[in-house]
């Protein structure tokens, strides 16, 4: 197969949440990675199968953080990563606590520290997370005016404190990028637009535009805003020098790229466009993860199974070809080209 040279100046990764959560990415009890019968770290063997199987050069990896893993493994996947030409990227998990609610700011912050360190201790430079609201809080309702505007608040009195007691200015961390989440997952931070409003606040009280707003295409095409008013968004952000990183993820089914319905496409290219997009990151879901039952019971496309008889490596392989092809592309049109 011919290799897909980049002309595109975007480094193009992963999210390796493909390989499950349940039996992938979250430790054991013991702190201990998923391994594979062979005694292989779960997401380091199948990125090297990634990797082997796509036409096109793997960048980047995000890697999802949770507390309590196991040092020594740790250390093995992201020096296995590296060994790959990879530059690690860490996805800051929040396993407890509500980042709105004022009670439990001391347990998220805690959290988050734990994770900004894990990041430094490995020199990584970029990292992300979804620290704006709980995943999944049963009962929760969607925050409208004055509440809404305390839940920003809060936000950005929580992450500016982070910020401050991780020493995150002067550090090897030179970016965060903030994540909603569609409703059902979220209630209240469920859209591009909500997310901007933290983010803007959030740079303004520590002096520089250290946090990003993430684009995730699924997670805008499940939002309930236009896709016009998305582009519109990314534009506003970008130039408010919010722009964080591209999620390539297909809206509802979280599987093959050819389910999106268009949403990847546009919205790559409202973000290529801008001149400010440096990353972008394919990810799927494993339409079987334990973890995801829940989310599967509320949403009725997110059970499919889209490998349309590949295995999870292969599908990955192919959305990365087809997201490089777009870059350059895109390139070739004159945007964001070397």
């Amino acid at each position: 197969m011919n290799r897909i040279e980049s002309r595109s100046s975007v480094k193009l990764g992963i999210v390796p949440t493909h390989v499950k959560f349940v039996g992938g990415v979250v430790p054991g009890e013991d702190g201990s990675l998923p391994r594979n019968a062979d005694g292989k770290l779960v997401i380091l063997a199948s990125t090297e199968q990634v990797c082997e199987l796509a036409s096109c050069q793997l960048d980047a990896i995000q890697l999802s953080v949770f507390p309590g893993a196991k040092e020594s493994d740790m250390d093995e996947l992201v020096g296995g990563l590296r060994n790959l030409g990879l530059e690690v990227q860490m996805i800051l998990m929040v396993t407890s606590g509500d980042p709105m609610n004022p009670a439990d700011e001391d347990i998220v912050v805690d959290l988050l520290v734990g994770g900004l360190e894990s990041a430094r201790k490995y020199e990584i430079g970029v990292v992300g997370s979804t620290s704006i609201e709980q995943w999944m809080q049963p009962g929760a309702t969607r925050k409208e005016g004055a509440e809404f505007e305390s839940a920003v608040a809060q936000n950005v009195k929580l992450h500016q404190r982070i910020f401050e007691q991780a020493g995150l200015a002067n550090s090897c961390i030179k970016s965060w990028h903030i994540e909603f989440l569609r409703g059902v997952e979220f209630q209240t931070f469920t859209d591009l637009g909500r997310c901007w409003q933290f983010v803007k606040r959030v740079n303004e009280a520590v002096g520089q535009p250290f946090f990003r707003t993430l684009v995730d295409a699924a997670h805008c095409g499940d939002s309930g805003l236009s896709m016009e008013r998305n582009v519109e968004l990314i534009q506003e952000i970008a130039a408010g020098d919010g722009l964080g990183l591209f999620h390539a993820s297909a809206k509802s089914t979280r599987g093959c790229l050819s389910t999106d319905d268009g949403w990847v496409g546009s919205l790559l290219s409202a973000c290529v466009k801008t001149g400010k997009l440096e990353h972008a990151f394919v990810e799927m879901f494993h339409h079987q993860d334990e973890a995801l039952g829940s989310l599967r019971e509320l949403v009725a496309d997110h059970g499919v199974d889209t490998t349309d008889g590949r295995s999870y490596e292969q599908m990955l392989a192919d959305g990365l070809d087809d997201v490089a092809r777009r870059l350059n592309n895109l390139a070739a049109r004159g945007h964001a080209a070397n």
